[in-house]
């Protein structure tokens, strides 16, 4: 890496030592001035080295401000420790407020205080570093911040007032809020009202549904701007050009957890400050050439939509329906009959067993990604028997799509550990009918350290494109007939399990979205977007196409 010159040296006092401050358009340094002082021990003098090197990115410094001195040396009541040497001879300061890595990917906002001999000098440092600050053209300087005030516990304005405002309001960022009053009102607002060229990105203060919302309401906006439509799997979306941030407030915050590692409102806020950004791919899910939604994460047909379809009718009982849903589901152990084709990703790095996470700048998603621009097919226009796609028919107890990790605090390693943000693919995960307990030991090791799809009734595929239709769909009319049947007598019993009636049909749990439609197609869409949130552990490309990064 070439050496940058140095802008900026200096002798400043720090904590009543001297150290030496070089700032170069990269890093800021400062580094104690080496003395030796004389320290007795038996008759003995041995002379004491101090001095130890900090540093921090230019990219990663949030502020910049002149302080008064005076004003740190006001009576205020309390007990002071005296300085070992006074800041009379230094009555000049500035302070640099940057960010600090801390454990498990957390990021905090810290602050150094330099004092020095002349004003000048001072207001010197200050103006070089805010014109290297300025020179950061991915920072966003307007925002426009949608809080969700019901999602999980019902603290998204207090988490934004406390913890969120104070950093945006130190980095010099102007926000316009908008606090949502009912589902929708963001993504529709999105579509026709927001004046977006006013802003250099939109946040959510919210969890999954709060983002997918933005989601749909840019993208929309995007094609209709641009007199896309959306409702043909082969037209080429138009990319969207404001970056997206996430300030995780909601029940799960899986979306957010699985690109940052953390939800944390403070982590997600400072890479939202610094610009951090990195690509992640949706999925486009269509019915009938009739546009339906776009996932970002899970797309999941039978145990996760029937435990979604099941918590909808609990919404009284807060996020504690997710836990009671979810044990009612496996318990009635239903499973459904269809066909699933697919397009396998070939001629790619990485399988979704290979045990590889993916972190930002993944050197899997750029070659991936680059092959998935360079042989980019047309959706859905290809027969079943031509052109690679495979297909599988057989009784499933759960077909889920990820197209991240979809980890979260229950689930650290997720559906799909390995699964890629930015790569052109998805993980598609086939659970075949099996035991109450074989699939209870699935379940667990979403959980554990072990191998997730080690067991015969599970495969994973990683695939560009696939489509499910069920059973009941198919054309052959006796089939139609016996199905129909089948769902006569499962209206009588199907609050019995025990006769082990299963119902026709389980609905499409789209990223905490029920789907219309059972039979569906599921295609990658290229939309450049970036999300301002940065921390990303993952980056994979499935579907429509936004921005997230991992840090270090």
């Amino acid at each position: 890496m070439e050496k940058q010159p140095r802008l900026l040296a200096s002798q400043l006092l720090l904590k009543n030592s001297l150290f030496e401050v070089s700032l170069n358009r990269v890093l800021l340094t400062w580094k104690e001035i080496a003395t030796k002082k004389k320290r007795v021990s038996g008759g003995i003098h041995h002379p004491f080295k101090v001095g130890t090197s900090h540093g921090v990115s230019v990219s990663e410094i949030l502020a910049v401000r002149e302080l008064d001195v005076d004003s740190e040396t006001k009576d205020d009541g309390r007990w002071q420790k005296m300085p070992q040497k006074s800041t009379e001879a230094y009555p000049y300061a500035f302070t640099v407020s940057y960010v600090e890595r801390a454990w498990q990917h957390r990021w905090r906002c810290s602050d150094v205080t330099f004092h020095c001999l002349e004003g000048a000098l001072c207001q010197q440092w200050v103006q070089t570093i805010r014109e290297q600050l300025t020179a950061l053209t991915s920072r966003p300087k307007h925002l426009l911040v949608y809080i969700n005030p019901y999602g999980g516990k019902q603290q998204g304005e207090r988490i934004y007032e406390q913890k969120v405002a104070p950093l945006f309001t130190l980095a010099s960022i102007s926000t316009h809020v908008i606090v949502t009053e009912h589902a929708n009102h963001a993504r529709d607002h999105l579509r026709t009202e927001a004046e977006l060229k006013k802003y250099d990105g939109v946040v959510c203060v919210g969890g999954d549904g709060m983002f997918s919302e933005m989601v749909h309401g840019l993208v929309s906006r995007t094609q209709r701007d641009n007199g896309v439509d959306q409702n043909s799997p082969e037209e080429k979306l138009v990319p969207c050009t404001l970056r997206i941030g996430i300030i995780p407030a909601g029940s799960t915050d899986c979306i957010c957890y699985a690109t940052v590692g953390i939800n944390d409102p403070v982590t997600s806020a400072l890479h939202i400050i610094v610009g951090d950004a990195q690509p992640m791919d949706v999925c486009s899910v269509h019915h009938n050439n009739t546009f339906l939604r776009y996932s970002v994460s899970l797309l999941g047909y039978g145990f996760y939509g029937d435990v979604l379809a099941d918590s909808e009718r609990k919404r009284w009982m807060g996020p504690a329906r997710y836990d009671f849903s979810g044990f009612k589901t496996f318990l009635t152990h239903h499973y459904y009959e269809g066909t699933v084709s697919f397009l396998p990703a070939t001629d790619i790095l990485g399988t979704p067993r290979d045990k590889t996470r993916c972190r930002a700048g993944c050197f899997i998603c750029q070659h991936n990604g680059q092959l998935y621009s360079e042989d980019h097919q047309p959706l859905f226009l290809l027969p079943e028997y031509k052109g690679g796609w495979r297909v599988i028919r057989g009784k499933f107890l759960a077909i889920n799509a990820a197209s991240m990790s979809c980890a979260c605090p229950r689930s650290p390693k997720g559906l799909s550990p390995a699964a890629h943000l930015a790569d052109g693919t998805t993980d598609l995960i086939l659970v075949r009918k099996c035991s109450r307990f074989n699939f209870l030991r699935h379940l667990l090791r979403h959980t554990s350290k072990y191998d997730q799809f080690d067991m015969n009734f599970v495969e994973v595929h990683r695939v560009r494109r696939f489509r499910f239709t069920p059973r009941y769909c198919q054309s052959d009319s006796e089939l139609d007939l016996r199905e129909n049947g089948k769902r006569l007598f499962s209206q009588i019993c199907r609050d019995h399990p025990a006769c082990s009636c299963s119902p026709a049909y389980s609905s499409w749990n789209c990223d905490g979205e029920i789907l219309p439609h059972a039979a569906i197609e599921v295609g990658l869409v290229r939309i450049k977007g970036k999300i301002l949130d940065e921390n990303l552990l993952q980056s994979a490309q499935t579907g429509v196409k936004v921005h997230l990064p991992f840090g270090q």
